[in-house]
């Protein structure tokens, strides 16, 4: 029950605002020389301090390497908040959040319908929009981040990282990103960690001009000099034009998809509903 009621708080967070989306197009579109730096600003500040951080999305898969069963067949969710603390009152017009994303796999097939791992993501940064001739050309983040899967003995698995992040807007219709972290490890049995999960990522965001598709892709550079990724794909089709709903195929190929398996290999394949924000999303 507890788990139902936060799903239900998210989704209602995540109800599209319309006039969110039309600024966030305006402000990225034809008519963004209309607006300058403090008039943005001034649209941000405004904005609800409460909403959707990274993806939230509720699918079920299947390993594409193995014959399906119910050991690799799941349901894999995500539910991702973000609070800002307060205005773009900090240097370069920044504001200070915190943010909290958890992942789940549930293995829905096996008996008694055990949760595989749960993964716990909670998270404190300074983000600052990036300006170029009076017009919005990106964000830039610092964030100290914790992950674990809450477990103890052998099958405890965390680890902390600070990271540094920052996004290009290409267009209203394309987003770069890219992320690289310092990583604590203190966990005792995933002292190995960087060498499945990754030492730094990079994506890239396509928004179709009705925002009826969404694409994503994520690469995350795994430790050492060959050229290792884990592979992260999604494709959103939005199931009503005026909200946030999606009907979503979720790709994943590499290690670290969750804590307790980082150091095992998975290519799945996943369909389920994606609930995002109104522009693009973080990650």
């Amino acid at each position: 029950m507890k788990l139902f009621r936060i799903i239900i708080v998210v989704v209602l967070a995540g109800v599209v605002c319309p006039s969110q989306a039309q600024i966030a197009d305006r402000l990225l579109g034809k008519e963004q020389e209309k607006f300058n730096v403090d008039s943005i600003i001034s649209y941000f500040d405004n904005m609800p301090f409460f909403g959707i951080y990274k993806d939230n999305y509720f699918a079920l898969g299947t390993a594409l390497n193995h014959t399906p069963n119910e050991y690799n067949s799941d349901v894999k969710f995500q539910i991702s908040f973000r609070q800002r603390l307060t205005k773009s009152i900090l240097p370069f017009h920044s504001y200070l959040f915190l943010s909290y994303s958890q992942k789940a796999m549930w293995n829905i097939f096996e008996e008694s319908l055990p949760f595989h791992d749960l993964n716990f993501n909670p998270g404190i940064g300074i983000q600052a929009p990036i300006f170029a001739k009076g017009k919005i050309v990106g964000n830039a983040l610092v964030m100290v981040e914790h992950e674990s899967n809450g477990r103890d003995g052998e099958a405890s698995r965390s680890w902390n990282k600070i990271s540094f992040a920052g996004s290009a807007f290409i267009n209203r219709n394309l987003m770069v990103h890219g992320k690289v972290w310092i990583p604590i490890i203190d966990g005792q049995q995933n002292k190995d960690i960087l060498k499945y999960s990754g030492i730094f990522q990079t994506g890239a965001q396509f928004l179709s001009n009705n925002k009826r598709w969404v694409a994503d892709v994520t690469f995350v550079k795994r430790q050492g000099w060959n050229f290792n990724f884990n592979t992260i794909i999604n494709v959103g089709f939005r199931i009503r034009e005026k909200d946030n709903q999606f009907l979503m195929l979720h790709f994943y190929d590499g290690y670290g998809e969750n804590m307790l398996d980082y150091n095992k290999y998975h290519c799945r394949v996943r369909l389920g509903l994606l609930i995002r924000p109104a522009f693009f999303s973080d990650f």
